[in-house]
Order: structure tokens, then C-alpha cells, then sequence
């Protein structure tokens, strides 16, 4: 199956060339191979993985408003463990991560006693753009069917230590490489409670003054048994928004007019996961999910999005709702409950191998370009412009018909140039994109014209 992929690309590419002049010079090609990242994801344990999952079900429950002072049960022990964790894996790079707790009081309809909510962040900093940040997440907080109930144990082993669990393997495996871009690995509480701990996070970084690029919100990721009787431990899920939370009212209207519904930022991120999944891991296909989460249902990575900042939801293809928000009991021969033996270990592995080289793969490239635009009604011609950007040694053109759900068709540019003319290429009948290329050929997620796609 691989191989006939392959070759429809390969037609794909050479069909696109029929509509375009030449390149007066050999483009490399895209996404060339980058053995670090062969490297990243081979360091990935699942060992590691089943030692904090059993570490964080130990705590009996991490419900948000759960016990903060006892050693050994409720939230906040785990957050003094996920704390330590991360003090050490910063002491194992010669103290790589800067370690902090933001936090802020809340009451709502579920937390109607003002409750700390606390994040346990750690802090990767770039070598040459440490202000631009990508952030991966997961909720630490757990619960059981009555989301009030803060004494019962709720083990949380795949929603959400699992996703939890793969940050803290990406900071451990991460932490021994440098990169251009900051790494930010955040544990939160309250998701269960309202998405508290997204919140506080998004707060966090308008202080620090972050440049968020990116956020990979962990959610979920665990399980390999459906409800639905499938075992699938080849797909994994990507929501993503198609147009931005904080669109006005002017940039919908010429959205609606001249396209961008499905190429948001947070879209053009999942497509770059499903690319490096393809080239870099082992049976694992990402499967594109244009909705911002599952129906009805909500995610950390909402505040990021409600502060115009992209971000994509990661969740396990088929979910056992058996395990989900569930007292631990047994009834009619079924076991609910979200206990550790419903995590699929090899399956976690190859998700958080996937954050793992996304996250470098984005801190090693280019910032995604800014000011990109199209031009050439009436005309044959498309001509495809940006703004010139410090640490690029060149730049990508891409564009695809307006019903493919990936990038088809690419040309490059090296050196300063700002624009193309990709010539006999009708702007009527296509979508267009660009990346930013670093020297060593790390690329940026391809960003759409316009305020649709802007990052």
C-alpha cells in the first residue's frame, strides 16, 4: 500500500509540474530526511511511560479540588511528584529545564469553593529564538462519575495520565538535544472542572511574553480497545479547528468568499504531524479530524485557540467510554473505570514518538512565514508573496486543489526572495501556502494566505 502511495505522489508532482515552468535551478526536496529525528523517536520508552502512569494511579485521585497537603494521596501530591520528575530530568541535562507552578483561584459551577488550580510547567529554552514557543500539554486532574466527588478513587490511567505521561517522556528524551525554539512541558489541573489549567497557562505565557507557536494538547492517548470492538494501534486522532476562535466579523465575510474554511494554523499543524508520521514512524497513521474536538466535547487546548493561539487536540482513535469518567465498579460483566490495564504501552510509545519529533521538527525549523499573500485574477499566473524573515535560507511554495485534504504540489526558492510567479497555475483553481526553510532543511507548517492562516 505504501509503495502505490508513493507513486500517486510522485504523478501528483509531476502533473503539477506540467502547469509550471521549470525552477531555473534543482529544488531540494521536501522535508528531507533528518536522522536527529529518527534518533528522537527511537529514544522513546515505553517503560518510562508505565512508570509515571503507575506512579501518577498511585495517588489514588488527582481530582483539582482534591487533597493538597497529604504526601501521598490527591492533587497535590501529585503535582510535588510531577515537579520532581521534571527538577529531575533538568539536573540529568546540567539544568536544561527551568521548572515553575503559575497559578490562579477559581470558583464556577464545578468548583463552588475557590480551589488553587496549579500547572506544573518546565522550560526548554531556545538557543536562537527562545521567545517563539511550542507547548505540548496534558491535565493531571482526574474524576469518576460525579465530577463533585473529590474522596473516590479515580485512578485517571489514560485520561489524562497517559497524555501527561508523554510530555514528561518528551521533556526526558528532548532534554538532551538543543534547539532553535523554546519547549514548553505542561502538566495541568482543572481540565475536568471547566479547562482551568489551560487558562492558566495561556495567562502564564502572555506574562513571560511567549510567542506561542504551537500547542499539542494531549488528551486520551492511551487506549487501543474501542468500545466499538475495534483494535487499532495503527491511527491516532487530530482535531483541529477550520476557522480561528477569534476571527472578527470582516476577516469571515472574505473568508467565506475566497477560502480558508479548512486551513487555519491549527490545520496546517495537523497536517504537518500527519507528514512527519508518515516519514518518521512505523505503523502509525494520523487520521485529520476537522472539528476542534470530539462532538460536543472540549479539550485544554480550547483556551489556546479563545487567545488566537493554534492548537491541535491528540486523542487514541477509538475510545472505551466504559473507562471514561467512571466510579470503579463492576456491572453486568463489564469493569468500568480508568484503570492502568486499559493503557496499550506500545501504543502510548508510538504517540508520544510522534509529539516527540513534532516538537522538534517545529523548534529546529524557521518561524512560520508572516504576511503571505496571492495575486493574479484574470490572469494565468499566481503570484505568491511573504515578508523576508531572519534564519531562513529559503522558502517553499505549496498548492494543492480545493478538495485535497494535504499539499500536493511544491516549489522553492533559496535565499531572499519574497515572492513567486508560479506560471499557468490558475488562482481560481487552487489553494496556495508557503514554508520557511532553515539551512539544514528543517521546514515550518505551511501557512494560507491571509488572516485565515496566519500564525
Amino acid at each position: 500500500m505504501k509503495l502505490i502511495r508513493l507513486s500517486l505522489l510522485a504523478l501528483c508532482s509531476i502533473a503539477g509540474a506540467a502547469q509550471a515552468a521549470p525552477d531555473p535551478a534543482p529544488s531540494p526536496a521536501p522535508f528531507p530526511d533528518q536522522p536527529a529525528l529518527r534518533e528522537i523517536a527511537a529514544a522513546v520508552s515505553a517503560d518510562e511511560l508505565r512508570s509515571t502512569i503507575t506512579r501518577l494511579v498511585g495517588f489514588g485521585t488527582r481530582h483539582t479540588a482534591s487533597d493538597t497537603t497529604s504526601p501521598t494521596r490527591g492533587i497535590g501530591a501529585a503535582r510535588r511528584w510531577v515537579q520532581s520528575r521534571f527538577t529531575a530530568i533538568s539536573r540529568d541535562c546540567g539544568g536544561c529545564l527551568q521548572v515553575a507552578t503559575p497559578s490562579q483561584t477559581f470558583t464556577g459551577p464545578r468548583l463552588p469553593q475557590p480551589t488553587e488550580v496549579m500547572d506544573i510547567v518546565a522550560v526548554q529554552r531556545g538557543t536562537g529564538d527562545p521567545q517563539r514557543v511550542i507547548v505540548i500539554t496534558g491535565h493531571l486532574d482526574s474524576r469518576v462519575s460525579d465530577v463533585m466527588d473529590v474522596t473516590s478513587d479515580a485512578p485517571g490511567a489514560n485520561d489524562d495520565a497517559s497524555g501527561v505521561a508523554a510530555l514528561m517522556e518528551a521533556a526526558r528524551v528532548l532534554s538532551k538535544y538543543k534547539f532553535r525554539a523554546t519547549l514548553v512541558y505542561a502538566a495541568l489541573s482543572g481540565e475536568e472542572q471547566g479547562l482551568y489549567g489551560g487558562k492558566v497557562l495561556v495567562d502564564h505565557a502572555k506574562v513571560e511574553g511567549w510567542q506561542v507557536q504551537a500547542d499539542l494538547n494531549n488528551d486520551i492517548v492511551g487506549n487501543s480497545h474501542g468500545q466499538d470492538g475495534v483494535h487499532d494501534n495503527g491511527t491516532l486522532r487530530v482535531f483541529s479547528e477550520g476557522t480561528k476562535a477569534v476571527e472578527t466579523p470582516a476577516q469571515a465575510g472574505k473568508r467565506r468568499y475566497n477560502g480558508g474554511e479548512v486551513d487555519s494554523p491549527s490545520r496546517n499543524i495537523a497536517r504537518f504531524m500527519a507528514t512527519l508520521s508518515e516519514r518518521y514512524l512505523t505503523n502509525l497513521r494520523v487520521q485529520m479530524v476537522y472539528r476542534t474536538d470530539r462532538y460536543g466535547r472540549g479539550g485544554d487546548q480550547v483556551p489556546f485557540l479563545d487567545a488566537g493561539i493554534p492548537a491541535v487536540r491528540v486523542t487514541e482513535a477509538h475510545e472505551d467510554y466504559t473507562r471514561q469518567h467512571q466510579d470503579l465498579r463492576t456491572e453486568g460483566g463489564i469493569a468500568y473505570g480508568d484503570t492502568i490495564d486499559g493503557v496499550d504501552f506500545p501504543y502510548l510509545a508510538q504517540v508520544t514518538r510522534l509529539n516527540a519529533v513534532t516538537l522538534a521538527a517545529m523548534a529546529n525549523a524557521p518561524m512560520p512565514p508572516k504576511g503571505v499573500s496571492i495575486a493574479g485574477a484574470v490572469t494565468p499566473d499566481t503570484t505568491v508573496k511573504w515578508q523576508a524573515q531572519a534564519g531562513v535560507s529559503g522558502w517553499r511554495v505549496w498548492w494543492r486543489e480545493t478538495t485535497a485534504p494535504q499539499w500536493q504540489h511544491s516549489r522553492f526558492v533559496a535565499g531572499d526572495a519574497t515572492q513567486l510567479v508560479l506560471k499557468n497555475v490558475v488562482i481560481d483553481d487552487w489553494f496556495f501556502g508557503v514554508s520557511a526553510v532553515s539551512a539544514d532543511g528543517y521546514e515550518s507548517p505551511v501557512v494560507f494566505p491571509g488572516d485565515p492562516g496566519a500564525f
